[in-house]
């Protein structure tokens, strides 16, 4: 589990797929700080198929700027 308030943007030199796996948000206040969290869960041949996986909260900030690198690259 992490949770990131901020981003640094770099380049990848080696760009491979993923496997798809399912993820849920939640919108969440942790000690009075809002945050969103993102869970992903397994993937179907994993030992533990749909067991979760990877935490990532982000603070208001981090969601911004989440928000702003999006709409620059989409």
């Amino acid at each position: 589990m992490a949770t990131v308030r901020d981003f640094t943007v770099d380049d990848l030199s080696v760009v491979r797929p993923h496997d798809e796996v399912e993820a849920i948000v939640r919108l969440i206040e942790c000690d009075g700080e809002r945050l969103l969290q993102i869970d992903t869960y397994g993937r179907p041949g994993r030992e533990t198929p749909g067991k979760l996986s990877q935490t990532l909260r982000l603070n208001a900030a981090a969601f911004e700027k989440l928000i702003e690198l999006g709409k620059k690259h989409f």
